[in-house]
């Protein structure tokens, strides 16, 4: 550990020594990071397409009018190879690729729209990636104004996009604006030089002020940074000093992201050498580092690596008890349905998900053929909602409250887990109800665990690379 130059390293140090490294240790294995339950290891690797129309016309038909429904658009194309990155992308600099992808994409939605039986109310967009600002601005106004000329926009929707601080321009901040996007996320990731040489990703800082000031000046509601700590080259004075300068810019929200070294799914993680990586303790010094930077200048920690300022809307859910968790991260938009187009994209109607074809070549495949480009997915039981539900409620509240009809099945599995995990001090639990601490908050992956059915009848894929560690 370094020396403390200072008293306010002093107390963060000693911040970090609160956890000890026999737990950071203990609890650094792979657990799945509950994007979904099951996870995508449990789904199948086909999916019957005439049920998954048919469960999606149902819960659709139930749900659309009721609270809307969310969109999902993945925009895979990236100029650069960022060797972090475990998206699904292609690189290249040609960017006529923007007009084939464009017309996939409307041409999934029809295909969908045929399924609905009422105009979609739509109350949540996201466009992620891949880089979507690699697109230009008019291609991006394309496609969302043919979604939008058979739709209904939901008075209290919330559009949002990812941006590369250096190519995202006035041009695609006020063009989706104008179609109603008020929230932008761009990914920082580190501001330090040789992290960024050394996972390929060279943004001055100086680029990430100009975009947040544009977004800013144009009218943008709430500007969201990514970092990620436990890349590789990171100390612990640099990654302090990243937060001191984002914390200049006063982002309304930032996902402090850990790092997932998976080489065996992300090719590009191969090209750095593995002893840059920083060890497990020294990669919680440094989330505990920055998260007591974060709260000492008023971000306050919703939960899963996620900070917000008093002022944010995912703050004011987090404190009203409405915040929900899917593929997109922590919203304030609880739908049911959300769907999911493009390549990669998944799809998640509450009671099932569908995920489209991985490669491009295979997607637009699909598309020509006039099928639903579906690679696999996983049609839910009873039982999984229920513990689906739990998963959630730890992940988003950090409180759950046992269902009686359960308790056969939590007994059996999920109480001796808990009893394990309540003798670190991570959360306190009884037959009726259970409690994350504040140290358990840092091990919340673990915790979930607990609610795993599927991974606690066979753990095999635990042992075999499937999953990232925890810390």
């Amino acid at each position: 550990m370094v020396s403390a130059r200072s008293g306010g390293q002093a107390k963060l140090l000693n911040f970090v020594g609160m956890i000890s490294p026999s737990l950071i240790a203990k609890y650094n294995q792979p657990v799945p990071r509950y994007t979904s339950y099951p996870t995508v290891p449990f789904w199948k690797d086909s999916i019957d397409v005439a049920r998954w129309k048919e469960t999606f016309r149902s819960r659709f038909s139930t749900h659309n009018n009721k609270e809307g429904i969310s969109l999902y658009i993945h925009l895979p194309f990236c100029e650069a190879l960022c060797t972090y990155c475990g998206c699904n992308k292609k690189i290249t600099t040609n960017h006529s690729v923007e007009e084939e992808y464009i017309q996939a994409i409307k041409k999934e939605w029809q295909m969908y729209r045929a399924l609905m039986d009422s105009p979609p109310v739509l109350r949540e967009i996201h466009l992620g990636g891949g880089t979507p600002s690699f697109f230009a601005p008019e291609n991006l106004a394309a496609l969302l104004q043919f979604i939008f000329q058979d739709s209904v926009i939901h008075p209290q929707h919330e559009f949002s996009f990812e941006g590369h601080p250096n190519n995202t321009t006035e041009g695609h901040l006020k063009t989706l604006y104008t179609l109603g996007f008020r929230r932008v996320s761009f990914g920082v990731q580190d501001n330090d030089p040789e992290v960024q040489r050394i996972i390929n990703r060279i943004q001055p800082l100086q680029n990430v002020k100009r975009a947040t000031d544009t977004a800013r000046a144009v009218g943008y509601q709430s500007v969201n940074y990514d970092l990620i700590y436990g890349l590789p080259k990171q100390t612990l004075e640099g990654i302090q000093k990243t937060i001191r300068e984002i914390i200049e810019l006063r982002p309304d929200r930032i996902a402090f992201y850990s790092y997932a070294h998976v080489p065996w799914t992300s090719k590009g993680q191969r090209l750095f050498d593995e002893s840059d990586l920083p060890s497990a303790e020294l990669k919680l010094q440094l989330y505990l580092a920055g998260k007591e930077l974060l709260t000492q200048a008023g971000y306050v920690d919703i939960g899963m690596d996620h900070f917000a300022l008093t002022t944010d809307d995912l703050y004011i859910a987090s404190q009203n008890g409405t915040l929900h968790r899917n593929f997109m991260g922590y919203t304030t938009q609880a739908t049911e349905v959300m769907l999911g187009l493009g390549v990669s994209s998944i799809s998640d109607t509450g009671n099932a998900f569908a995920q489209n074809k991985k490669l491009l070549s295979d997607y637009y495949e699909g598309i020509k053929q006039n099928q639903l480009p579906l690679q696999r997915g996983y049609f839910l039981s009873e039982e999984d909602e229920a513990f689906r539900a739990y998963i959630l409620d730890v992940s988003c509240r950090g409180y759950v409250t046992f269902r009686q009809e359960d308790l056969s099945l939590l007994r059996q599995f999920t109480f001796p887990e808990l009893e394990l995990l309540a003798a670190d001090g991570l959360l306190t639990w009884s037959e009726n109800e259970m409690t994350v601490t504040a140290t358990g908050k840092h091990f919340i992956r673990n915790i979930c665990r607990a609610f795993d059915l599927h991974l606690l009848r066979n753990n095999e894929l635990e042992k075999k690379n499937t999953f990232s560690k925890a810390i």
